[in-house]
């Protein structure tokens, strides 16, 4: 046969390759992610704010935590526009590198004194946001990846996929701190232990990149190209004709991320805080400092390696349940089922003191039952926020509603949450009623918003 008559056939991503490479991308973003929100509550409060009394110095941690969430929008802005214009796969490359450099560097700093009191907070205040800008654009990347990727009938299911990245990554992360607690001295660990994971993730980076480099575009965005649809400025379109969904998917979001943002840094905080003055006084003690009873707010009182590994625990459950949501959403369809999960999650909230008040026993329960709703409200995302956009404004649509939902949700949840619990002194009953109020807005943009299992995402273009 001449090579005229030949038939070219388009390359695809093999099925392994997509699912892998939503994954791995996303476990390095997020293990980068947890180890940081790991580290601000067991390490970084000591480290850059050592002359701030024990809660001002966790609110100030929590504060430059929250510094990566406003960077997320303007990521999710910036990888948007040259992912609806140049393509998923070198996106998805440059928003993993951002992140694995910016996570190395940390490892890197020193305790804020003497010439470094005010340059080692300051430094660390960039790093974080450089890791925001690029977990603004690493998500939705990822969850393209998998549903623009996906059979008919299937992308939910592989669209849990890169979610399943956040409880993987958090499992590693947490493990690392867990191990290095128990091998090392309190002081080793305060001096250089701690930083062990942060240079861990070049190592999980490179795997990352090299998966990613073989990946081809999808056929959605392919057909962009060929139509020559591809816009000028993704995001202003995106603000002009698509702002409803933008504002409906923010909202969608919404519940999910105070559920998690509670369920992760709040409960480790409250949960490793002393039961009482004489508990306090005793660990101040161990640790040769003088206890101020002034700013104390009672918690659980729990070691933090049990609690750490009770995380764990729960997080396993978070997988499972990430994983089941997939063919439940396709079968259910996905409006639907984030109803009933959301509505699971308001009940919670306003259980919240029966769970997280009485002792550890009732916190591993409580801990179960918010990361089983977590995964069920989480699983979903990936292809419920993509298929409210076309093809064309995709990448920065789903990126946007994404990301402005961790302003508002994720970012003040672990500072409010902390705040409350102070004001309740050491009464989590104010925490629950957060929670179940980020529910109902919820509630509300899922009932002003219809279902789109029956989008096609492939002819989805404007």
């Amino acid at each position: 046969m001449s090579q005229a008559n030949q038939t070219v056939v388009p390359k695809e991503n093999s099925r392994g390759r997509v699912l892998f490479a939503s994954m791995i991308g996303t476990t390095v973003e997020f293990f980068d992610f947890y180890a940081y929100a790991t580290a601000s509550v067991l390490v970084f409060p000591a480290l850059f704010f050592p002359n701030a009394t024990a809660i001002n110095a966790i609110l100030s941690s929590f504060a430059i935590f929250g510094v990566a969430f406003v960077a997320r929008p303007l990521g999710s802005i910036v990888f948007g526009h040259y992912g609806d214009k140049l393509g998923r796969k070198g996106t998805l490359v440059a928003s993993l590198l951002l992140m694995g450099i910016a996570t190395f560097l940390i490892g890197f700093l020193p305790p804020a004194a003497g010439s470094w009191t005010v340059l080692a907070p300051t430094a660390l205040v960039l790093l974080r946001f450089a890791q925001g800008l690029a977990l603004g654009g690493e998500w939705s990347g990822a969850a393209l990846l998998a549903t623009e990727n996906a059979p008919k009938n299937k992308r939910a299911i592989y669209g849990t996929f890169p979610q399943l990245g956040a409880p993987i990554g958090f499992i590693i992360a947490n493990l690392m701190f867990v191990a290095l607690q128990t091998w090392t001295t309190a002081e080793q660990f305060q001096a250089w232990g701690w930083r062990i994971p942060f240079f861990f993730s070049a190592v999980m980076v490179i795997i990352g990149l090299w998966v990613r480099l073989k990946l081809v575009e999808s056929a959605s965005f392919q057909k962009v190209l060929d139509q020559k649809k591809v816009v000028k400025s993704p995001f202003a379109v995106t603000m002009k004709k698509h702002w409803r969904p933008t504002l409906a998917g923010t909202f969608i979001m919404l519940a999910t991320y105070v559920l998690f943002y509670l369920m992760t840094s709040f409960t480790l905080t409250y949960g490793t805080q002393p039961a009482s003055v004489e508990q306090a006084t005793a660990a101040a003690e161990a640790k040769g400092k003088t206890f101020d009873a002034a700013g104390f707010v009672p918690g659980l009182g729990i070691e933090r390696p049990t609690f750490l590994t009770m995380l764990i625990i729960g997080v396993v459950f978070f997988g499972i349940f990430t994983v089941v949501s997939g063919p439940l959403a396709e079968k259910f369809g996905r409006r639907k089922f984030l109803i009933w999960v959301t509505s699971g999650i308001l009940v919670f909230g306003l259980a919240w003191t029966l769970f997280f008040g009485p002792g550890q026993g009732a916190a591993m329960a409580g801990l179960i039952i918010g990361f089983t709703l977590m995964g069920s409200t989480f699983g979903p995302m990936a292809a419920y926020l993509p298929e409210l956009f076309p093809s064309n404004v995709r990448y920065t649509g789903s990126a946007v509603a994404y990301n402005l939902s961790s302003v508002i949700g994720a970012a003040p949840a672990s500072f409010v949450a902390v705040a409350l619990w102070k004001a309740g002194n050491g009464n989590t009953l104010g925490v629950g009623l957060y929670l179940a109020l980020g529910a109902v807005l919820t509630l509300v943009a899922l009932f002003m918003t219809r279902d789109t299992s029956d989008i096609d995402m492939e002819e989805f273009v404007e």
